[in-house]
């Protein structure tokens, strides 16, 4: 594993395209009855899903895809207007690897020499986290695993490259990102971007210490 700032400058190689891919087909089963989908919660005015896409589409990743499944049309309604294309998982009760390869077959994703996988529940992330682990991307010429982390604690999100797309589409159950970078053999850039690698919004605490007001479609 080695840190971002051991990595040797290396211009960009022409041509390494991004492609983010936001999950946002998970059912908020760990959020309070009374509170709703966290996805649908409000941020600064704003539901925390289109919250995230709106960051995505601001950063220089090529392109922006979502991926839905739980009260599927209220997070579509979401992301109206937006310059995301959102393909639609039955299977997404399965677990999160069924949205993650739903994802990545979405037409156009695996084009791409890495796809930033972007859990839709993190309202810290910003478009400079973003944009600083795509670049790292491009220093690695495409070749390496970026992982977001915080004060050396892994977490998200994380940019996979092409070489891992065979792997990930073999997914099955709750098993995401984490479990193909804990076998892989690449090698694992860890990116910090401060405590935004670490928050994201599972229960009603994380939404209330997060400025989260909860909206009211149910």
């Amino acid at each position: 594993m080695t840190n971002e700032r051991d990595f040797p400058e290396r211009p960009r190689r022409p041509g390494i395209s991004v492609a983010i891919v936001i999950l946002a087909a998970g059912r908020s089963s760990r959020m309070s009855p009374d509170i709703g989908h966290k996805l649908l919660a409000k941020f600064d005015g704003i539901p925390l899903v289109r919250r995230v896409a709106l960051r995505a589409t601001e950063s220089k990743a090529e392109h922006v895809y979502a991926v839905t499944g739980f009260r599927h049309e209220d997070i579509e309604d979401c992301l109206a207007s937006l310059d995301v294309t959102v393909a639609f998982n039955p299977a997404f009760a399965s677990g999160m690897a069924s949205s993650l390869v739903a994802g990545l077959k979405i037409p156009g994703v695996m084009d791409h020499d890495g796809a930033l996988i972007l859990l839709a529940d993190m309202p810290a992330i910003t478009v400079e986290n973003l944009d600083r682990l795509i670049t790292t991307f491009e220093r690695s010429e495409g070749r390496s695993i970026i992982r977001a982390s915080h004060a050396g604690t892994p977490g998200n999100p994380v940019i996979l490259p092409k070489a891992l797309y065979p792997q990930a589409l073999t997914l099955q159950g709750d098993r995401g990102a984490k479990a193909l970078i804990d076998t892989s053999d690449l090698d694992i850039l860890e990116v910090e971007i401060g405590e935004a690698a670490v928050i994201d919004v599972d229960t009603r605490e994380d939404l209330q210490r997060q400025g989260g007001v909860s909206s009211s479609m149910r």
